[in-house]
């Protein structure tokens, strides 16, 4: 599967992702875009790595699976690190 699947996968995986963990996060809904894209880089990195070079290929639901993975694990990493506290 080519990079521009995996970004068209993360627009819609970082939507989906978020609704999984909804709440208000800094950076509003531009940096969430990111945070889907590059998760479903990270999806698609992470997939290729288990299966020992494989990589999924093709639009199947595992890919949109792999995608959602990547754009949750760097949610849950962006509010750990850009976390702000209510006074």
């Amino acid at each position: 599967m080519g990079i521009l699947s995996w970004i068209l996968f993360g627009l819609i995986a970082g939507a989906i992702a978020k609704f999984i963990l909804p709440g208000r996060d800094p950076g509003g809904i531009i940096v969430t875009i990111v945070i889907g894209i590059v998760g479903g880089l990270l999806g698609g990195w992470i997939s290729t790595r288990l299966a020992g070079g494989a990589g999924i290929s093709g639009f199947n639901v595992m890919s949109f699976v792999w995608a959602v993975i990547g754009s949750l694990i760097l949610l849950l990493l962006y509010r750990l690190i850009f976390h702000r506290t209510r006074a």
